[in-house]
Order: C-alpha cells, then sequence, then structure tokens
C-alpha cells in the first residue's frame, strides 16, 4: 500500500474544476496481476487505457476526515495492454473540499482536492514493479467543468482535453490511510418516467413517480451548443407548479452542452434527491420520454426483509420506508437526500437501525459509520448530533441523539449476532452513559442542556424557531439515560465485563426518575422547572411521556402501569384516535400499546388516515416517508415553505413494530437463534406475511383470516428455536421446520 507514491494535487482556475490526473507506462510484457490502490481528498473515479475502474460512486467515501480517510483496491489486471498504458484520476470536490452543511460553506475539511495512487504490478518471473503517483503526471481537464453534491454538475461534450502541466506535489492531509470499510455506492434502480406534464407555468416537467436519490440518465443527439439543463424537485405545489423552495441552497441541477454527437448524459459526482424533472433548456419541442431513465443510487445492500398485507396503503407504506432507506443510505446513515444537508444525523439513525437491519443487511454500512463515532466521541464522551461532524450542524449535545452510541451497537448485535463489532463499541457505549452521569446538577437525572426533545412532534405549536414538541427534555434525557444504561449492562453482561456498578447506577436512576417525574401515578413536571426558561409550551402529561415512562419500564407497580396505560389510551381516543408524539415518541408508542395488552388500539394508530399519522403522506401520494406528519396539508399547503424534506426514514422505524408485534418475530437472543412467535393479527388487515433472511437461512411468518379462523404459519432456519404464543392456546416450542396453526377469529 503507497510504498512510494506522493500525494498530489491541482492549480486549476474556477470554483469547481474536476482536474484529470494522469501518467503513462510502457509495458513490455503484460503482468499476471496488477492491483491499484487509489483515494482522494475529495471524491474519485479511476481510469486505466480510458477504462472506467470499478462501479463504486463517490469513493473514497465519506469519514471522519481529520481522523481517517479510507482507500480502494481493485484488480486492474484485465484493463493493461502491451505496449503504452496510460493510468488516470479524475476527482471532483466531493464531501471534503465542496459545499457541505446549510449556509452554503466549501473547504470545511479541505481547500483543495488531493489524490493518491499506485499500481503494483506482478510479473510472471517473480518481478514487481510499482507505477504511483509522482511529478511525472500531467493535469487536465475535460468535458466536466463542475461539479458539487448539492449544486449539481455542468459538462460540455465540446471540450477536448486540456492539458495544465505537472501535477504538483502536496503535503500529505492528517487524516490517516485506513483501507476501506464502508460498501461501495452504486447504481441499485432504473425508474422509467411516468409522464409529462406541462405546469399551469408552462414547465415542461417529467414525472418519474418515485422519489429518489440518484440522477437522470439521458440518451440525446442535438445541435452541436444545444444545451440541456434540467433542475430536480421531490413535488409539486398546491396549484401543481415545479416547487424547488424546501432544497434551500442547493441547486440541484445539471446541465449538458451537446456536440452533435449523441451522448449519454448523466453525472459522475453528483447525486439528486427528486421525483419530478424540470427541462430548464431542452433543444426539441417533443420530449421523447423513452430517452430518459431515473437511476437510484444507495450503497449497495442486499435486501434482506420481504413484507405484504390486505392493505394496498400500507404496503405503500412499505415500499415508501424501503425507498427512504435506499435513498438516505449512501455511505451513512443521513437524514435527508436533496436539500443542502443530507448529513449524518444521530437521532435519525438510532430510532431507525432496527427496521434498517430487517429491510437490508447493514452491518458493514454501520460498522463504517460507528468506527466514526467513536472517533468524533470527545474524551469526556459527549457525542455531537452529526457524525461525520460539520461545523454549525448538529451542535448540541441531545439525549435520544448522542444515545445512538449504545443503542445502534446493540441492535446490531441483535440483529446480526457479531461479539467482536459489540465489543469494539463497547468503550464508546461505556463513556457515553459515563458522560450523562457527569451531567448536574442531579447525579441520577439528566437535567438542563440543549437537547432536541421530541422532534416535530404534533403536540405544540410547530413553527421553524420551535420543533421540540412539549414533552419535558429533562424527562427524556432521564428516561434514555436509564434505558442506555440498561443496554450497556446488557452488553457487558455479553461479553463478560463485571457490570456490579452499572447494575446499582441503573437502579439509582430508576428511583430519582420515579422521584422527580412521576406523582399519583402520572408524569408531572420536574421539580425546578422554570417555564419562563424555554420558549415552547412544555407539559407534564404528553403521549411520548407516558411512552418513555412504560417501554423503559420507569413505572412502579401494576396500578403504575395500568394507569399510565390507561391514561395514555384515554389521550390518543381524546385526539381522534391520533398520536401526537415526535421523533422520540413515536417508534415506541405501538410497541407499548402492543405490550400492554392494546394492539387494537395500536392498530387504529397505525391505519388512522388523518395526520398525524403514516397513511396521512400515504394518501397524499407520498413514494417515500416524509419528515413531517403533515408536510402537505390536505389543503395542499406546505408545513413550511422551506425546512420540510419529503424523504426522511425516521418514521419508518414503525416496520420494526410489525415485524415484532403484527408478525410476532422478537428475538430472544441474537441473530434471531432463539424468537418468540406471538403474532397479534387484526382482520382490518385481512392476511399478514414478512421475511427475513438470517444468517443460517429464510425466517418468515404469516397470518391468514379465513371462514374457518386465523391460519398461522411460519417457517423457521437451521439452529433456531421458537417459543410459539396464540391468543388462548397453550405456548409451544418449536425447532426449525415449516409449520401451520390455527387460531379463533
Amino acid at each position: 500500500m503507497f510504498t512510494s507514491a506522493q500525494w498530489l494535487r491541482a492549480d486549476l482556475p474556477g470554483a469547481s474544476p474536476c482536474p484529470l490526473f494522469e501518467t503513462a507506462f510502457p509495458l513490455p510484457s503484460l503482468p499476471v496481476r496488477a492491483t491499484l490502490c487509489a483515494t482522494a481528498v475529495g471524491i474519485y473515479q479511476a481510469f486505466v487505457n480510458g477504462d472506467r475502474v470499478g462501479t463504486a460512486l463517490y469513493a473514497p467515501g465519506w469519514t471522519s476526515y481529520p481522523h481517517r480517510l479510507q482507500y480502494q483496491t481493485y484488480d486492474v489486471t484485465a484493463l493493461l495492454r502491451p505496449g503504452e498504458n496510460r493510468l488516470g484520476l479524475q476527482a471532483a470536490n466531493g464531501w471534503a473540499v465542496g459545499y457541505l452543511g446549510r449556509g452554503n460553506t466549501q473547504h470545511i475539511f479541505a481547500d483543495h482536492i488531493q489524490v493518491l495512487a499506485e499500481l503494483r504490478l506482478e510479473f510472471a518471473d517473480g518481478s514487481t514493479r510499482v507505477v504511483g503517483t509522482d511529478g511525472s503526471w500531467q493535469v487536465f481537464t475535460d468535458r466536466i467543468l463542475s461539479s458539487e453534491f448539492y449544486h449539481g454538475e455542468t459538462v460540455d461534450f465540446n471540450c477536448v482535453r486540456v492539458p495544465h502541466g505537472p501535477a504538483l506535489p502536496d503535503r500529505p492531509p492528517q487524516a490517516a490511510l485506513i483501507p476501506d470499510e464502508g460498501v461501495p455506492v452504486r447504481e441499485v434502480v432504473r425508474v422509467s418516467p411516468r409522464a409529462l406534464i406541462v405546469t399551469p407555468r408552462g414547465e415542461r416537467v417529467l414525472d418519474f413517480g418515485q422519489n429518489l436519490a440518484g440522477y437522470v440518465e439521458l440518451r440525446i443527439r442535438g445541435r452541436r451548443g444545444d444545451r440541456v439543463t434540467l433542475s430536480h424537485a421531490e413535488v409539486l405545489d398546491r396549484d401543481g407548479n415545479f416547487y424547488t423552495k424546501n432544497l434551500e441552497l442547493a441547486q440541484c441541477r445539471n446541465t449538458y452542452i451537446l456536440d452533435g454527437e449523441e451522448q449519454l448524459c448523466k453525472p459522475c459526482f453528483s447525486f439528486q434527491g427528486y421525483r419530478y424533472v424540470r427541462l430548464d433548456e431542452y433543444p426539441f419541442d417533443t420530449v421523447d420520454l423513452s430517452c430518459f431513465v431515473s437511476v437510484a443510487v444507495c450503497s449497495d445492500l442486499t435486501r434482506t426483509g420481504r413484507f405484504a398485507c390486505g392493505d394496498r396503503r400500507i404496503n405503500q407504506l412499505y415500499r415508501n420506508t424501503l425507498w427512504g432507506q435506499r435513498s438516505n443510505f449512501i455511505d451513512l446513515p443521513t437524514d435527508c437526500p436533496q436539500r443542502d444537508e443530507r448529513l449524518g444525523w444521530l437521532g435519525d439513525a438510532q430510532v431507525f437501525v432496527r427496521t434498517a437491519a430487517i429491510n437490508f443487511r447493514v452491518d458493514a454500512f454501520f460498522r463504517k459509520w460507528l468506527n466514526d463515532l467513536m472517533l468524533e466521541q470527545r474524551e469526556d464522551g459527549a457525542l455531537f448530533g452529526v457524525v461525520p461532524k460539520v461545523p454549525g450542524r448538529g451542535t448540541r449535545i441531545s439525549a435520544a441523539w448522542g444515545d445512538a452510541a449504545v443503542i445502534c451497537p446493540w441492535e446490531l448485535y441483535m440483529a446480526y449476532g457479531n461479539t467482536e463489532d459489540l465489543r469494539r463499541c463497547f468503550p464508546m457505549m461505556k463513556k457515553w452513559v459515563d458522560y450523562v452521569h457527569s451531567q448536574g446538577p442531579a447525579e441520577y437525572l439528566w437535567l438542563g442542556g440543549d437537547h432536541y426533545g421530541d422532534w416535530l412532534a404534533a403536540d405544540a405549536k410547530l413553527s421553524p424557531e420551535v420543533r421540540q414538541g412539549a414533552t419535558q427534555t429533562d424527562l427524556i434525557a432521564s428516561a434514555y439515560f436509564a434505558w442506555s444504561t440498561t443496554l450497556l449492562i446488557r452488553a457487558g453482561e455479553v461479553l463478560g465485563e463485571d457490570m456490579s456498578a452499572y447494575r446499582e447506577l441503573l437502579a439509582n436512576i430508576r428511583r430519582a426518575f420515579h422521584a422527580a417525574f412521576l406523582r399519583d401515578g402520572l408524569p408531572v413536571l420536574c421539580p425546578g422547572f422554570d417555564a419562563a426558561s424555554t420558549n415552547r409550551q412544555v407539559l407534564p402529561v404528553t403521549q411520548t411521556a407516558i411512552v418513555l415512562i412504560l417501554h423503559f419500564g420507569l413505572y412502579e407497580g401494576e396500578q403504575e402501569r395500568r394507569g399510565l396505560l390507561e391514561r395514555l389510551v384515554r389521550m390518543i381516543e381524546e385526539n381522534g384516535n391520533r398520536m401526537t408524539t415526535g421523533f422520540v415518541g413515536t417508534p415506541y408508542l405501538l410497541h407499548v400499546l402492543t405490550d400492554h395488552g392494546r394492539a387494537d388500539k395500536a392498530y387504529d394508530l397505525f391505519l388512522q388516515e388523518k395526520s398525524p399519522s403514516w397513511l396521512f403522506s400515504v394518501n397524499r401520494g407520498a413514494t417515500t416517508v416524509w419528515e413531517h406528519w403533515d408536510g402537505i396539508r390536505e389543503d395542499g399547503s406546505f408545513w413550511d415553505d422551506e425546512k420540510n424534506s419529503f424523504n426522511h426514514y425516521s418514521y419508518g422505524s414503525v416496520f420494526d413494530w410489525v415485524y415484532g408485534k403484527c408478525l410476532g418475530i422478537t428475538p430472544l437472543a441474537p441473530a434471531y437463534r432463539e424468537l418468540l412467535l406471538q403474532p397479534h393479527p387484526d382482520v382490518r388487515l385481512g392476511f399478514m406475511e414478512g421475511s427475513v433472511h438470517t444468517g443460517r437461512g429464510l425466517l418468515s411468518v404469516a397470518w391468514h383470516y379465513t371462514p374457518d379462523g386465523v391460519r398461522y404459519e411460519a417457517e423457521l432456519p437451521p439452529d433456531t428455536r421458537a417459543t410459539l404464543r396464540l391468543p388462548g392456546q397453550s405456548p409451544v416450542t418449536c425447532g426449525p421446520g415449516s409449520y401451520v396453526w390455527w387460531g379463533n377469529a
């Protein structure tokens, strides 16, 4: 790896050039093996004799650049030829150099592009040769005039390669070089356009029928100098016009200048989040839809989960969840793929991680990101809201966001059973719990701080300035303190650690929580709470407050449990069978109702069509999960004209309830080795079936309402043991194989 190569830079004019670094070398005879290692500060594509190396996009990926930078290794033996050969790297700004975070800020991690490459040649006689980046490499520019993730790409097919002289040797970046540990981003799905729309403003707009992250591929022949400019948007406004305000400062525009020959137009170093594409410039009066295709890009994850039921709306919600995950799993878990953000928010990742691991194989994907969490964790254990850290974004140290340091490793362990992954993360988990423990003024509570709260909850008047919901953040923070301590203890027990001190800590947290936040069996405002110190309404009893108390087991005794459940159900019913929860309460709400004997009420919420609900967006034509429950209101207006994403996956976390409670697949041991099968059918859905490819084979469960009752089916893979619990029947233990049971409707 990089035994003699030098870091190179290019001295080029322009705001966002895409330099091509290239060298030539002779080969009197072909090697038996040729291995290329390459990386960049920025992003790159490698070429051998003009042929693209590999199929991955946006290499070397986004890591915590102050700490580490990945490099990729390729076998390029088949691309070499006798005689002269050419090796090149074309690079763009990417995350490290380009615009990142809101405010159109550039150069957050570096002020210029750098590349490093080394080709190792091994010959039949045992000799070797190395071709690495050095002062002999030349710099060129070509048809890619500019490229940015947020703003798009400009390509001029009339431009010939222009030499700019030798590449300049450069100082190495401070980041340590590491082998690629992520999952490569690739083109994963191709979507044809559904229709050409002419809007009331007279705009020509392509509707691809699916919101996604990727780009449009266009095959076209125009006259020399003709221009094609494509702008991207997620939605149309209430009048049917193209709408881009929610992109904020991101331009999301690709431009191609044609040369008279047929060309395949698509960006190399950019992607957009969109469903609709406006033809800002197009050389023909007639638009041939067959020339266009929408290409979805995503980390190339293996699909593991399948689901269907008897309600087309729920099936659409499931598809929306899959597309939300695809759109936001581009090298790291992001919040959204369209506006000037696209960052690794911890809160979104932790609420969705269980669902993510059902839908796709995500252990390697999360391993890379969790390694960055460990590197960016402060010495005192604190974590900011965004990793990799971006100045000015995610600057709060917040409960439910920082708790990703504990929740994500534990959920991944339960999904895949990798003890070494858990062991590697254990120090980070411990440091986070210790950090929370160190926060005053009460030793066993987390009081004060600047938290995100129950983000975007519907129980407070929301505005662009106030988004935290009505639940007191002290209660949320202290409840998560208890939960992370609980999971830390479980992890430590798996790893054989002495957890006695943390078991004592948990007992003290529970006592302190109950004394501070519960009175007469219901939540109260923490003693000393100062209403004047906050810019929002804070209520003692909210759906989220009760949900956290019940889900994290912070109540005392059966009477208190029953009283909390009754109050929660009453609050839901008084709100028209609707929830008021946000990012913190929603993931646990249906679990709590089902676990405490009110699966009927959980289904009422799941099937609710009025906002706030999962099906409200489905009925509004959504093809991904929205950031806001009512991102587009019934009258067609927007929740907010600008801060409004229509491709956020967080609320798609409801599908871990669907799998865990509706289908009843509850792992009792990691990697589905031991299960509780306790389905909760509902006649309103008619049937439900779902499966997960585990490490030992296919696990599938189904139930169907028939005239003779409810038919339950299960298929258990090898080395799996399950306990079946059906309503009104004694538990049954079963091993690998196929099963059918009957129950009363």
